[in-house]
């Protein structure tokens, strides 16, 4: 049956999020801009009205966030307080409910949900073995037994509530080889945040060929939060490495986090400033797509989690092939675009080499940047959440009441309710 062959009110999606916004004093809604730009898609292909719910986080500033007018946004949204249970959320209205696997707190929502006839779609990004690998770094052993510990009690709650939904989607290829045999209905996606219009353009793709033709520094860049469970420690001395060796290069180093002063201090210290540029946290759209798409050759990571970064695809789609540690998800990413290499995990001097081999072929470089295109093309913002959008609906009408009679109604328009 399809959507136009349904009769009864339009049902409601309700995407419950793992993230924090606020209100202003002036009644404006601070919330992360990634976020606002996938619940705008969800909202324009979802054929009723979209509910974004989050914790209110008071007024503490985050970065990447912006203030929105409530009455502007095309979902309308609503805040609680840290102590609400978010099943007081949920309305009597036939609809999805989407949650997030990895947050505790959104487990019982399967439950909740179903007992009022609701469908209930969990998503995921993390594995145990990513989660343990974050817990490791804690301090003191006891504390680290403590955490593995609740890490694994926490896995079974998490593994029966996605037995339990009526669908799962999966971000990233560790969450679909790990989670993918527990859920019948269940799908994998790339997320990412760039749209078709800011894909490489063939002009620019040629002046990047061109700049590698002229043999100029190799220019590299990195992206993403500054924290040492993130692998950020390891830039700077990558970047000595590579200043060592005699290799000519200059590395834009984009992203805020707790490393960040001192990385700053590492780079004065090590006299780099000539050839490393700590940017800070960068504006999407206005600045870091634009310093991806003219103004780097080649996009480094040290992480070494298993756990899906938005980063690795949105350089792809911006023509710049992808050099990391061969981790469960950037390793099965560079097997099926083509589109970089890994290297052993937390090899430096593995990295750094390739990097220097890299600048004697550069031609390599052009034509995995691009096969990072091509691929990046297959699954750009909007194709990934029109599959995710598909998968919802479908849910829906595999799960409404059957009270609902045929008719004609749930035609997806542009604004679903503020």
């Amino acid at each position: 049956m399809s959507f136009d062959a349904v009769a009864g009110p339009q049902p409601l999606l309700t995407l419950f999020a793992p993230l924090q916004a606020s209100r202003t004093p002036d009644g404006m809604l601070r919330m992360d801009e990634r976020f606002v730009a996938g619940m705008t898609l969800h909202a324009q292909n979802w054929p009723g009205p979209v509910v974004a719910v989050l914790r209110d986080g008071g007024g503490a500033e985050r970065p990447r966030t912006r203030s929105y007018h409530p009455d502007r946004l095309a979902f309308s949204v609503r805040l609680l307080p840290p102590h609400i249970p978010l099943e007081e959320a949920l309305e009597s209205q036939p609809g999805v409910v989407m949650a997030a696997a990895d947050a505790l707190d959104h487990l019982p929502l399967v439950d909740a949900a179903r007992r009022r006839g609701l469908g209930v779609v969990l998503g995921v990004d993390r594995t145990l073995d990513s989660r343990l690998q974050a817990q490791m770094g804690a301090r003191g052993l006891l504390r680290r037994l403590w955490g593995i510990g609740s890490n694994l009690r926490d896995e079974r709650r998490r593994k029966r509530a996605l037995r339990d939904a009526d669908g799962v989607q999966m971000n990233g290829y560790p969450v679909s080889q790990e989670y993918r045999g527990l859920n019948g209905n269940s799908i994998r996606f790339l997320d990412n945040r760039l749209g078709p219009q800011m894909l490489a353009t063939g002009a620019g793709m040629a002046r990047r060929r061109a700049a590698l033709a002229q043999g100029g520094p190799l220019r590299l860049v990195h992206s993403g939060r500054l924290e040492a469970g993130l692998g950020a420690r390891r830039l700077v001395p990558l970047a000595a490495a590579l200043r060592d060796a005699g290799l000519s290069f200059t590395l834009v180093i984009e992203g805020g986090g707790a490393l960040l002063p001192a990385m700053r201090h590492q780079v004065a210290q090590l006299g780099l400033q000539d050839c490393v540029e700590l940017a800070g946290p960068l504006d999407f759209a206005g600045a870091l797509v634009p310093l991806l798409r003219e103004r780097a050759d080649l996009l480094v990571s040290c992480r070494t989690l298993a756990e899906p970064s938005d980063i690795f695809l949105e350089a792809m789609g911006c023509g710049l092939p992808v050099l990391g540690f061969d981790n469960a998800m950037l390793a099965p990413l560079i097997r099926d675009s083509a589109g970089g290499w890994t290297v052993p995990q937390r090899d430096i001097g593995a990295m750094a080499h390739r990097i220097m081999l890299l600048d004697r072929d550069r031609d390599r470089i052009a034509e995995a940047a691009q096969s990072a295109l091509d691929y990046a093309r297959r699954h750009d913002f909007e194709t990934e959440f029109r599959l995710r959008a598909e998968h919802l609906r479908e849910v829906f009408l595999r799960t409404r009441d059957e009270r609902f009679v045929p008719g004609e109604w749930l035609r997806p328009h542009g604004r679903a309710g503020s």
